[in-house]
């Protein structure tokens, strides 16, 4: 079959998910000597676009995975905004060192729905958005190398396709899709985060960067203190900011990010199909 573009289609608030897909996609271009495409859906305005792909191209289509599945406020545009139009694809999710439970067949199924075909795909680690210890820099050496596999995989089946007649890649999780996890002390009892807010401390200096990368375009841009919308915990104002100005103190979220860091050191792998 023949390709003649391929696509890194991505939402990546602290670029662990924009450097897999980009990878992917760039390694791929180099081989098959294709141009590349981008689409990083990560601002909030890109997401009200409708994106239209064409049946001679392949997209790598990358999220994060938040409490094991698609980020929910990304399902609107997903099903919506998306048309494949017989565009082959490679679903691909990143995850913080834990588990991505159902997030990679939920993303295959919403891609298959959208009229792509999925012929390869994948399971990666990226440091974990709540932290800077759990996955520490991942993706890393070791990452990049799985990558690389992946790669050869999907060039070896484009070589090996004739028609669209393929079943969708058949990956890990659970079909129908469970419930996003729910995080839990050690005697669980549930803990609830999602109105938890970044806070800013004095350190500050007024840049507006965070305000800037927020994928919700929640944090004002006149102050910066303010919160206009949703906070989706993507970790973006946080890691991004180069005063080391905002943070969190919520009781529940510090436990939580305790408790994931202690109880998930070793290296989780990477997983490919």
């Amino acid at each position: 079959m023949k390709i003649n573009k391929v696509y890194a289609a991505y939402f990546s608030a602290t670029d662990t998910t924009k450097r897999t897909a980009e990878y992917i996609a760039e390694n791929i271009s180099k081989k098959l000597n294709i141009d590349l495409g981008i689409v990083n859906f990560t601002p909030k305005e890109k997401r009200k676009e409708i994106i239209d792909f064409k049946n001679d191209e392949l997209v790598i289509f990358a999220t994060p995975v938040y409490a094991g599945r698609v980020p929910n406020v990304l399902l609107p545009f997903l099903t919506n905004n998306i048309n494949g139009n017989n565009a082959l694809c490679v679903p691909i999710v990143l995850f913080g060192n834990r588990n991505y439970d159902d997030a990679l067949i939920e993303l295959r199924n919403i891609l298959e729905k959208n009229n792509f075909h999925s012929i390869a795909a994948g399971a990666f680690v990226g440091e974990h958005s709540f932290s800077n210890i759990l996955a520490k820099n991942r993706p890393d050496n070791e990452d990049f190398k799985i990558m690389d596999k992946l790669v050869d995989l999907i060039i070896k089946r484009i070589s090996s396709l004739d028609t669209y007649s393929e079943k969708p890649i058949q990956v890990n999780g659970k079909d129908p899709i469970r419930p996003y996890y729910t995080p839990r002390d050690r005697n669980g009892n549930k803990i609830d985060i999602r109105k938890v807010l970044p806070k800013v401390n004095h350190r500050c200096n007024d840049c507006k960067l965070c305000a800037e990368v927020c994928p919700m375009s929640s944090i004002d841009k006149v102050d910066i203190r303010k919160y206009n919308g949703i906070c989706i915990k993507c970790g973006a104002c946080i890691k991004k900011c180069p005063m080391n100005a905002r943070y969190y103190d919520d009781e529940g979220y510090l436990y939580h990010k305790r408790e994931l860091e202690e109880m998930y050191v070793r290296r989780a792998e990477d997983e490919i199909f």
